[in-house]
């Protein structure tokens, strides 16, 4: 623990949503939901407009329809969600050489080895007014986007505060007072009490934070195990001493997609883990790392959820080799009977990650699969790595020009975005961030005057149907 209220936690509001509402006037003040908007697909951020009608994030958006039907729900805009949050991050470094990326949207900054010369001191009303400058200097840098922000003598407790006055809030936990802050609360507010833990210590009697400090340590380990117990114990007492890390390592490298039908033929669910492993090997060549450890996740039909995994001897960053274990992970299950009510999600991932490869351990002439070179840029496109799949139709996962939310530029009318699609039409909203609330159009999908608009320089994909 700290003397001093020094480790900052900022989370940007809604940020998908919050974007999407600076980027389109027409939908500023209105409900907004990002995420999949296929009939399987999830929501990934709500405004706090939608979130009034009980919609959150992971809800399918299925429901989040039915709850908010008069919502816009909007495909996901990286290459918008990726240049406001580097913009964010540049402030934040301006501050301090120390501030740890948590996501697109949230990072902690050490406010103790601070270079910004606002800052002052670390007393409590120092630290308090330079958040709130922080506040201002985030929101115009990203053209009118609020964040939270929570101040606080570690990483947990800097987090919870920056949850307590959302949105557009600042909190500063006094040093000596976070036991009294914590305490009321229900267990859940702390990392790594899931719903399955909570449950566990509900059975034990245990619902608040107080609860659970009055339990010894023997005890909880007794009912989580040892090293989860240990953590319990100690974060139920505000003792989290982790240091802030400039550079945050990765610990997986993962694919996954959600289907739109509950997905049964083995060949099929084959091909796509096959694709998904090829995706996998790329992102990891791209970033020099290989992995020990393959991991399938599958999704049943009922929502319930599977992991298997398989570790080699040494790591590899082979496309057919992630492939070849993902594919038996898969076989296991499907051996077993447990896929035959349908599959509704697949997803690979690699982790145990190194910075080296022992090239020739599991070479081509071992796996007995066609060795298909994964591109350097994850492209959807690559066929899969095991030639006898090459004929199966694969679900359609290629970037779709006409998702709604996504930007196009018409020759004469200038750029606008896709308000919806179908029959063969595209209507469109023209209008910008910088623009008043504009007209609507309706165009043929294959009209050449449309065409999708992206920034010149940004590379990356858009969010996916998950």
């Amino acid at each position: 623990m700290r003397a001093h209220a020094s480790v900052l936690h900022l989370d940007l509001d809604a940020f998908f949503a919050a974007v999407e509402q600076r980027d389109k006037p027409s939908l500023r003040g209105k409900p907004v939901v990002v995420g999949g908007v296929g009939g399987r697909g999830v929501v990934a951020t709500a405004s706090y407009e939608a979130r009034r009608y009980g919609v959150r994030s992971a809800m399918s958006t299925r429901e989040a329809r039915s709850r908010c039907p008069h919502a816009a729900f909007l495909s996901g805009r990286f290459h918008a969600y990726r240049s406001t949050s580097r913009a964010v991050m540049e402030v934040l470094r301006a501050v301090s050489p120390l501030v740890e990326p948590l996501s697109l949207d949230e990072a902690f900054v050490d406010l103790a080895v601070a270079t910004d010369p606002a800052l002052g001191g670390l007393g409590i009303e120092e630290v308090t007014a330079f958040a709130e400058e922080l506040r201002g200097r985030v929101h115009e840098a990203t053209g009118g986007l609020t964040a939270s922000i929570g101040v606080g003598t570690s990483k947990f407790i800097a987090k919870v505060a920056s949850d307590l006055d959302k949105p557009d809030g600042l909190v500063v936990v006094a040093p000596g007072t976070e036991r009294d802050l914590l305490r009321p609360m229900h267990v859940s507010v702390i990392p790594g009490v899931g719903p399955a833990t909570a449950e566990r210590l509900r059975r034990a009697g245990i619902h608040t934070v107080a609860d659970l400090e009055s339990v010894t340590l023997d005890e909880l380990t007794s009912l989580v195990g040892r090293a989860h117990g240990t953590g319990l114990f100690h974060l139920a007492r505000a003792e989290d001493d982790r240091p802030i890390v400039a550079e945050r390592e990765a610990k997986s490298v993962s694919v996954e997609g959600t289907y739109d039908t509950d997905l049964v033929d083995r060949r099929l669910l084959e091909a796509l883990v096959t694709r998904q492993a090829t995706e996998v090997a790329a992102r990891l060549r791209k970033n020099g790392l290989s992995g020990r450890t393959v991991t399938l996740k599958v999704r049943l039909h009922d929502f319930t959820t599977l992991s298997r995994s398989s570790t080699l001897p040494s790591p590899t960053d082979e496309a057919a080799t992630i492939a070849r274990l993902a594919r038996t992970l898969l076989g296991d299950l499907i051996d077993q009977q447990v896929t035959v009510g349908g599959v509704r999600l697949l997803g690979v991932g690699v982790s145990g990650l190194a910075d080296w490869v022992q090239e020739d351990l599991f070479g081509p002439d071992l796996l007995g699969t066609a060795d298909t070179a994964a591109s350097d840029d994850g492209d959807d496109g690559d066929e899969p790595a095991d030639a006898e799949a090459d004929d199966v139709v694969l679900p359609d996962r290629a970037e779709r020009s006409w998702a709604p939310g996504h930007d196009v530029e018409h020759t004469t009318l200038g750029r606008g975005w896709v308000w919806g699609t179908g029959r063969g039409v595209v209507t469109v909203r023209f209008e910008t961030r910088d623009s008043p609330a504009g007209p609507v159009r309706s165009f043929r999908v294959d009209d050449p005057e449309l065409t999708p608009w992206r920034p010149q320089d940004d590379g990356g994909e858009e969010a996916s149907d998950t």
